[in-house]
């Protein structure tokens, strides 16, 4: 310990203040992060982001849930349900806070220790009082403040991508379930039709007038219907649990929640791809990401440089001593500056660290900017693919099996086919309509795909064109 002379008082004070101010820059409003995000993704959220944090706030939740389920659900209605019904959303945000308090307290510098000691030798009694702080916390104290606030940034970046991400997975949950419960009300009527076929054929055979073989390719055709129907009836219920798990609702409000009956009509034109382009070049969150990634990298290589070195602490010292002997008292003032020697390790290995990071920081920022463009382009390709194939069946496909009805009908009331024909059909029919139930489910799909890909956040979706319901008519008028 090295002592020196008195260090006046008003250079104590002046030196406390200046450690009060600066301690406070780095701060979260958390208010300011969540509104920031209902402006950035107002297309996904309408503003309605919010993170209930009292028991009013969340009975209000409570409230405007209620009255959601009361209505059949559209999108747009499941998307606020899950915004103020969703405790894992809820959660997010919660943890989303909490990183970013983390990361302004690392732009503060610590509070000073301060150590009292008392040692007494012989007749004398002394008491030690050492106020001490790191000094190089105090000199770096505007750099770690800056890499604090690029840390909040990002952190603000990353809410709104999980935003993003949390709603774009509810219109997907939504699309499912309820195209998966318009194939099922299909699912029965083939059922139905193939049901009532397999009976006819039984009691034709067994009257006689039907063959062996014919009899049983109703049957085939029963069991396959059957088959179909049970595996709708478990895609509508996992595709409806999904959304219920989705939409964060209780057992009770899963009871009340009630579907729209089909999807919504396709747009009247898919969108224009130099505005899809136009508008994601303004606003790519996992560039910003990334860039804010290797920015705050950067700045702490540089701050990191210094510290890996040395570390010095610096303590003011008032010490005071009784003679009882003499029965006076004696006061000593001064100040202590501790350094840490670097002999051992002279921080070679965390600097490799700090270079390897910041090197991955920029590879990354590369790689984000390099499959931007991809990422858009194959979200566009599906969402359009898709389009156009549910159009197709939509404008094609649908009014010519409606015609092969239309037609069916005329000849079976002319006894120029038979029931068995009729009813083969009728089942074509049904699956083309099906078959154009699944293709407007993957243009939603996409579509929910390219808006996320659009902000930055890519989704990949599938574009496959859906598998035609034709069930064989051509053998059914035997």
């Amino acid at each position: 310990m090295t002592r020196f002379k008195p260090i006046p008082r008003i250079k104590l004070v002046v030196t406390g203040i200046s450690l009060a101010v600066l301690s406070g820059c780095a701060s979260v409003n958390f208010d300011q992060s969540i509104a920031k995000t209902n402006q950035d993704a107002a297309d996904f959220t309408a503003g309605r982001l919010t993170l209930a944090q009292t028991n009013t706030q969340k009975e209000t939740s409570e409230r405007s849930a209620a009255e959601l389920l009361k209505r059949p659900l559209g999108q747009s209605d499941a998307v606020q349900l899950a915004l103020i019904n969703s405790p894992a959303l809820q959660a997010m945000l919660a943890e989303n806070w909490a990183t970013s308090a983390n990361a302004a307290q690392s732009g503060r510098i610590a509070n000073p220790l301060f150590t009292f000691e008392r040692l007494r030798i012989g007749d004398e009694l002394e008491l030690g009082r050492l106020l001490s702080f790191g000094l190089l916390d105090l000199l770096t104290l505007p750099q770690r403040n800056a890499i604090a606030q690029r840390r909040i940034a990002q952190g603000q970046l990353r809410l709104t991508s999980d935003v993003i991400d949390q709603v774009t997975q509810v219109r997907q949950a939504w699309v499912k379930a309820v195209a998966a419960q318009q194939s099922l009300s299909y699912a029965r009527q083939v059922f139905d039709s193939a049901e009532a076929s397999a009976e006819l054929a039984r009691r034709m055979q067994a009257a006689g007038n039907f063959s062996r073989l014919a009899r049983a390719r109703q049957q085939v055709f029963y069991s396959d219907a059957a088959t179909q129907l049970a595996s709708a009836q478990h895609t509508a219920t996992s595709s409806r649990e999904e959304l219920v798990r989705r939409l964060g609702l209780t057992d009770a409000q899963a009871d009340q929640l009630k579907l729209s009956e089909r999807l919504p009509d396709l747009p009247k034109a898919p969108r224009d791809p130099a505005d899809v382009s136009k508008q994601a070049s303004a606003s790519r969150l996992d560039i910003r990401m990334a860039q804010s990634a290797f920015e705050a990298a950067a700045k702490a290589q540089g701050l990191n440089v210094l510290t890996t070195f040395t570390d010095i602490e610096v303590g003011v010292i008032h010490n005071t001593t009784f003679n009882n002997t003499e029965g006076t008292k004696s006061t000593g003032r001064g100040f202590e500056i501790s350094l840490r020697l670097p002999i051992f390790d002279w921080g070679g290995t965390q600097r490799d660290a700090m270079n390897a990071q910041t090197l991955a920081a920029a590879n990354r920022l590369e790689a984000a900017v390099r499959a931007a463009g991809s990422n858009l382009r194959e979200g566009y390709s599906a969402y359009r693919t898709a389009h156009d194939i549910a159009r197709h069946y939509r404008d094609e496909v649908i009014p010519l099996r409606k015609t092969i009805s239309e037609e069916n009908v005329l000849r079976y009331n002319g006894m120029l086919i038979g029931v068995f024909e009729f009813l083969a059909e009728s089942r074509a029919e049904v699956g083309s309509v099906m078959a154009a139930i699944a293709a407007e489910q993957q243009f939603w799909l996409a579509d929910a795909a390219l808006q996320a890909s659009v902000m930055g956040k890519p989704v990949m979706a599938s574009a496959a064109a859906p598998m035609s319901g034709s069930s064989g008519g051509g053998d059914a008028a035997h």
